[in-house]
């Protein structure tokens, strides 16, 4: 969980303020109409530096529509994103490039999030192409072989190719990945969701150890408040684009007060006791 030497009381290290993300959609018949679907409706939160943020609700709830607008992958229509108090939202390409080296992100499909042409130690390496052009090529290989041991895979994995692996295994080659560039925030994606409950355990406390060594600060986003329930110090509940509920994780669990966190809590069955669960 939280490393208890950091400063969780000061300002925050990302924060959202009244974010709208609109889609155009086609309606009617033959497809003629075109209207604005609000797919996050004026949502705001803080994120403090080495704590994980649950972000929960149900598919189409905008949860991850949230993810990919920090990461500048969704259109933002409204409000502003800050991290670390710089306003991140309205910069050019060029300018939030070095956020996107502090900024990472865990997908929920590590295969479809991997291109299976390329051998483990390419797709590891791309985000050190892009933010660190100053590494040779050895140097890459040694950062990669590193980084698999990390993440519990045996350094000679860099000359596979990602069909040759488990789903749990794919999804330590993109927690090895995310870690590449050294970020300081990362965004997990339902990265735990299409994985077997036991292999859950294993990527959830993997995520522990990882931020207890390295203090990165997540937003976890899921759609199961049992497995948040483990991991996070607070929570997001999100329902229709909008923030229905939030506060610290045990609190939601033990008194949920929105009748639709409520419903999330009866329909998840609870996640079994993750052995080595901090």
């Amino acid at each position: 969980m939280v490393n208890s030497e950091m400063d969780l009381n000061g300002a925050p290290m990302l924060e959202v303020r009244d974010l709208i993300v609109t889609y155009e959609a086609q309606r009617g018949t033959f497809l003629k109409r075109v209207e604005q679907v609000h797919a996050v409706k004026g949502v705001s939160f803080k994120v403090r530096r080495g704590m994980t943020m649950g972000l929960v609700g149900e598919s189409g709830s905008g949860k991850s529509t949230i993810g990919k607008a920090i990461l500048r992958l969704a259109p933002i229509a409204g409000g502003s994103i800050f991290y670390e108090g710089q306003e991140v939202s309205s910069l050019d390409e060029n300018a939030f490039l070095p956020y996107r080296k502090k900024i990472q992100t865990i997908f929920q499909d590590p295969y479809a999030s991997m291109n299976p042409r390329l051998t483990v130690a390419s797709i590891v390496a791309e985000p050190l192409i892009v933010h660190a052009k100053e590494m040779t090529k050895s140097q890459r290989e040694e950062r990669v072989a590193d980084l698999l041991e990390k993440v519990g895979l045996p350094a000679d994995s860099m000359n596979r190719y990602p069909h040759q692996f488990s789903g749990g295994q794919r999804q330590r080659i993109c927690v090895a990945r995310a870690l590449s560039s050294s970020p300081e925030f990362i965004i997990c994606d339902e990265c735990v969701s299409a994985l077997d409950v036991s292999v859950q355990a294993q990527i959830v406390n993997l995520l522990q150890d990882i931020q207890d060594e390295l203090g990165i600060t997540y937003l976890f986003i899921a759609h199961d408040l049992a497995v948040v329930e483990h991991f996070c110090q607070e929570a997001l509940v999100m329902e229709l684009g909008e923030i229905v509920e939030q506060g610290p994780t045990d609190a939601l669990y033990r008194s949920p007060q929105h009748p639709y966190t409520q419903r999330l809590l009866d329909a998840v069955p609870r996640m079994p006791t993750i052995v080595g669960a901090k």
